[in-house]
């Protein structure tokens, strides 16, 4: 599904002249959610990618720096859920210890998995340890189809991908009842937005459900941020600025009160903190003011600090917008 062609607009206004046209304001309210970095290494290269990954990646988070991120944790109340992402999470030697860290401090835990990676040499047990400590487990699955799924995350990846959620299945995720959540993630192919969110989940369940079998809890639409390995292949196409124009154009006020970067704290594999994963990729520091782990006493300080943004913030507002949780609006 393609969005009408845009008509270019010169000069683009910034996102923050965007929001005080619509008398919007960005503010960080507290933290809720610590979404914490991993790493770069990844069995995939996925075209989209806006961090980059893939299996000639080397950056990696230190025990030292997963030792604070724990410390950190033990002194803050607000933060509900740790959200772990990479490249691959599962590939970090000290993925297990924080995940059973974060459960016994009470916290629900999301691993942001791209499925193939529970066939890799020392993963066998991963998707049992997942369903042993009640991880939500959010897995990208571009499309139903081989064909879109082999184009966008590379040859030979459709089929194990349906064998790990076969597994997932199997171990109760997604089961009527069970707390195990299975939620899938869908990026658009190209340079347009995602199609309405609850549409397009109907449609996967009957598709992956008829099919394959495979059952999961929610479908949740995000949209390619103009920056990292899709901005490259927009600049090769000759498409940057048609698609930077038809974000801005697509701007929904409705979006902004539920941005991810007002409740969420990024912390990148090296440390150091951002306002939102997006703004990690692009080196944005918290609030446009550099700060580290060993900066801080304990997240909940971060409260209320001023958030950067970017042209790129016009993904995240565009038609129904988008979020780590999937459409706003």
């Amino acid at each position: 599904m393609s969005d009408p062609a845009p008509v270019l607009v010169d000069p683009v206004p910034t996102f923050g002249e965007v929001l005080d046209r619509h008398r919007l304001s960005l503010t960080r309210r507290p933290l809720e959610i610590l979404q914490v970095n991993l790493g770069k290494r990844c069995n995939q290269a996925c075209t989209h990618c806006h961090v980059e990954a893939g299996p000639k990646r080397t950056e990696i988070m230190t025990e030292r720096t997963v030792d604070r991120v724990l410390e950190l944790l033990d002194h803050s109340t607000g933060i509900a859920t740790v959200d772990l992402t990479g490249g691959a999470p599962e590939l970090h030697p000290h993925f297990r210890r924080l995940v059973m860290a974060a459960r016994r401090a009470g916290k629900q835990v999301i691993d942001r998995c791209n499925l193939t990676v529970l066939f890799e040499p020392g993963q066998e047990e991963t998707a049992q340890f997942l369903a042993q400590n009640q991880v939500t487990v959010i897995a990208s699955l571009p499309c139903y189809s081989r064909e879109n799924v082999e184009k966008q995350r590379g040859l030979g990846v459709f089929e194990p991908s349906l064998r790990a959620l076969e597994k997932l299945n199997a171990l109760g995720y997604a089961a009527p009842g069970s707390v195990l959540e299975l939620h899938l993630v869908y990026n658009p192919v190209g340079p347009f937005l995602p199609p309405p969110q609850a549409k397009l989940e109907s449609d996967y369940k009957k598709q992956l459900g008829e099919r394959y079998g495979i059952r999961f809890n929610r479908l949740l639409t995000i949209t390619n941020m103009p920056i990292s390995r899709f901005l490259h292949q927009l600049l090769r196409d000759g498409t940057y600025e048609a698609y930077q124009t038809l974000l801005v154009q697509s701007f929904n006020p409705g979006t902004v009160s539920g941005l991810m970067c007002r409740n969420l704290l990024s912390i990148g594999w090296d440390g150091q903190l951002y306002d939102c994963d997006f703004n990690q990729m692009l080196e944005l520091p918290l609030g446009g003011r550099p700060r580290s782990l060993w900066e801080i006493e304990a997240f909940d300080e971060l409260a209320h600090d001023p958030i950067a943004c970017g042209p790129h913030c016009f993904g995240c507002t565009a038609g129904a917008g988008s979020s780590c949780g999937g459409a706003l609006a």
